[in-house]
């Protein structure tokens, strides 16, 4: 290779990569320091999601709440599983209002007193990459086994992973309590 041909592609693709990028998100990572970013984050109505029994459509729109979405294009956030024992049909769901997202359960399909099983404030200077899923019993000891942690109790339903990007807990419920036990690191 010539010499400067290496230094002239580099100017070129940086300069090519700058043409395409959308100019509101450009001139914002121009003009502010990295801290003072704001990601918006895309949020969904719980109508949105037909397989949410009517009913928990009706509680979360009275609540005021929107499904907050990881960074993805799909919908995540709602889920179903077997929480609190094996046979018994329950919904987690990530609820954002007002400035905050919590993690509610509805045991048994049912909107009466719905667990709030984490709260935490939203954070517009950080990308929203947190999400629900229902864990089965292999993933909870496939997960022990491969990165340890606190040892399972008995599993004979399913558990939540609750966690972002980098890492994750799997939330498991035994004897009327929840356990935190080792996810994805």
């Amino acid at each position: 290779m010539k010499p400067g041909v290496a230094p002239l592609a580099v100017t070129a693709l940086a300069a090519a990569l700058f043409c395409i990028l959308p100019l509101p998100i450009a001139a914002q990572a121009m003009s502010q320091p990295s801290s003072q970013l704001t990601y918006p984050i895309r949020r969904i109505p719980p109508a949105a999601f037909p397989e949410l029994p009517k009913n928990l459509i009706t509680e979360l729109e009275r609540r005021g709440c929107t499904i907050p979405q990881p960074y993805t294009d799909g919908k995540e956030n709602v889920i179903r599983g077997e929480f609190a024992k094996p046979g018994q049909t329950d919904w987690a769901v990530l609820c954002s209002t007002q400035g905050s997202t919590s993690l509610l359960v509805f045991w048994n399909g049912k909107t009466t007193n719905p667990l709030v099983l984490d709260k935490f404030s939203d954070d517009p200077h950080r990308t929203f990459d947190w999400y629900i899923r229902a864990v089965d019993r292999k993933s909870i000891l496939d997960h022990y086994r491969a990165y340890g942690g606190p040892k399972p109790p008995p599993i004979d339903h399913h558990g939540i992973e609750y966690g972002g990007e980098h890492a994750s807990v799997f939330l498991y419920r035994y004897r009327g309590k929840w356990l935190t036990l080792q996810g994805a690191d």
